[in-house]
């Protein structure tokens, strides 16, 4: 059952297209949490072992995403990368661009509607919310750079990467500081140009 779990595990991940809980996948699959957590690790390490493979399996915040290797996702046509709604692009640059961010940063610059910005860019692997105090420190994650084909992982190099793309794309440092930006939200096209390239 185990090597046809990790296929099954495998092909809801992709096709979901997100990251999931194990208690996602226990639920969907109708299998013990226990069990789901012992295939999802298995498979992670035969990804690993796979010669030649494009894929991996990674956990961001407790859920599980089946991702692009990040070495391979700077090579892709813009075509096979994934759409981000211009909505949700605003908060990932912000959070890009500043991070690590307080959420509560994230929500006096674009309202209560951050929260729920947030919850979908963590459902989806792009972002990690971490519990700090009374509120949720965010970052990007490896997920993140696979999406915007950059190199890095690490939060500064990837904060320095951002920021050095922003200046590329003609954005000044005032358009992505907390005062001045909530004056430009609805400007979206600089921000949706990030995404395209």
């Amino acid at each position: 059952m185990t090597n046809e779990l990790q296929t099954l595990i495998e092909a809801t991940l992709f096709g979901a297209g997100k990251s999931m809980s194990v208690e996602q996948l226990s639920h969907g699959l109708k299998q013990d949490s226990a069990i789901v957590s012992e295939a999802l690790h298995g498979l992670q390490s035969s990804l690993k072992r796979r010669r030649g493979g494009a894929l991996q399996i990674v956990e961001i915040s407790g859920k599980w995403a089946l991702e692009v290797k990040p070495s391979i996702a700077d090579k892709l046509p813009k075509e096979a990368k994934t759409d981000i709604s211009p909505r949700l692009l605003k908060a990932a640059a912000l959070i890009a661009y500043h991070q690590p961010m307080e959420q509560s940063s994230l929500v006096k610059l674009l309202g209560e509607k951050a929260y729920g910005y947030v919850k979908e860019l963590s459902d989806s692997g792009l972002i990690d919310r971490r519990r700090s105090g009374n509120t949720r420190r965010l970052t990007t994650t490896r997920r993140f750079s696979e999406v915007f084909g950059c190199p890095h992982t690490s939060h500064k190099k990837v904060r320095m990467w951002f920021r050095d793309r922003s200046e590329q794309l003609g954005m000044t440092e005032s358009e992505l500081m907390p005062i001045s930006i909530e004056e430009d939200l609805d400007s979206d096209s600089n921000l949706e140009n990030i995404s395209d390239e």
